[in-house]
């Protein structure tokens, strides 16, 4: 899972609230064992997604949260209130992280790991839910996470350069302000072993244990544990979004259409068409964002930059 900052791009400017965004409908296919597909709530006025393992979100654009799905440990509960400015959901175990609009945290849900004991201060502009871990970002360029401990999760990198954090099973990846990448987690993992050298990376996704990495040219990298193909991005430099469910992936093309491979299970039944604004990948199932027809060509217009103030607070 992740929430992410276009490299170059101020976090002040894309952590306003997401009123001045377009709203949308949501699109979901996949596995609805828990009702994650068939309980979607209508509606056209949604400006973010988040497929967790067994339960989802939605923000919509008067800033109130709406979940649906497995609600076993109230993840899908969300507070009171339309304050909310981004949302993440966990692929393991079963919590959800919210920003409030005052820059300061909140999660519910199952707090096993600790995952709900967020930390203090109203200076986030991003997170990323990982299985038992949270990582959250700061508008000065800094890390924090919390959550279960084990396996070096929470062994974050020192700095304030970082623009953009993904987390999944056992590890993490941040990106940073030049381009380049790291990662930090359980010793051996592949997504740490096999990180993609260079500094033209502008968007990072985790799956369950495989990572996505967008570059500038619009071409993808995968990389990771890779037994149903989940890591094979396709080729192509077209793409502006990425994202990683459990053994699938997302992405998502600048004519706003999506791409799907991996395990499928349904989960490849990506919907056909153009003019998709956001994509979210479960742990089986997916999420898709598209705008009603009047505003579908304005959002076209500026999809990469919406598309980033979706996904950071």
């Amino acid at each position: 899972m992740r929430k992410r900052l276009l490299a170059g791009l101020a976090v002040a400017v894309l952590a306003a609230a997401p009123a001045a965004t377009f709203a949308a409908e949501i699109v979901a296919w996949g596995d609805d064992t828990n009702g994650t597909v068939s309980g979607v709530p209508t509606g056209d006025d949604f400006v973010a997604i988040a497929a967790g393992g067994l339960h989802a979100l939605a923000l919509r654009s008067d800033g109130s949260l709406v979940g649906w799905g497995s609600n076993t440990q109230g993840q899908t509960t969300p507070p009171a209130g339309n304050d909310f400015s981004a949302i993440a959901a966990g692929m393991g175990t079963s919590y959800s992280i919210v920003i409030n609009s005052n820059g300061s945290l909140g999660a519910m849900g199952s707090n096993s790991f600790d995952q709900l004991d967020v930390p203090s201060g109203n200076d986030f502009v991003a997170i990323a839910a990982g299985s038992s871990h949270g990582v959250a970002l700061r508008s000065d360029g800094s890390l924090a996470a919390w959550g279960n401990s084990d396996l070096n999760r929470l062994d974050i990198p020192a700095g304030n350069d970082f623009v953009a954090i993904a987390a999944g099973g056992v590890s993490s990846v941040a990106l940073k302000s030049d381009g380049s990448l790291v990662a930090w987690g359980m010793a051996g993992d592949s997504v740490i072993d096999d990180l993609p050298a260079g500094n033209d990376f502008v968007d990072i996704a985790f799956g369950g244990s495989h990572a996505l990495a967008l570059k500038s040219d619009g071409s993808l990298v995968g990389w990771g544990f890779n037994n149903s193909g989940q890591a094979n991005a396709p080729a192509g430099n077209d793409f502006i979004a990425i994202d990683g469910g459990w053994t699938h992936s997302l992405a998502l093309k600048s004519d706003g259409s999506i791409v799907a491979w991996g395990s499928d299970d349904g989960v490849l039944n990506a919907p056909a068409g153009t003019g998709y604004t956001d994509i979210s990948a479960g742990v089986n199932y997916s999420l898709a964002l598209i705008p009603e027809p009047s505003t579908a060509a304005i959002c076209l217009a500026g999809l990469v930059v919406l598309r980033r103030r979706r996904r950071v607070a």
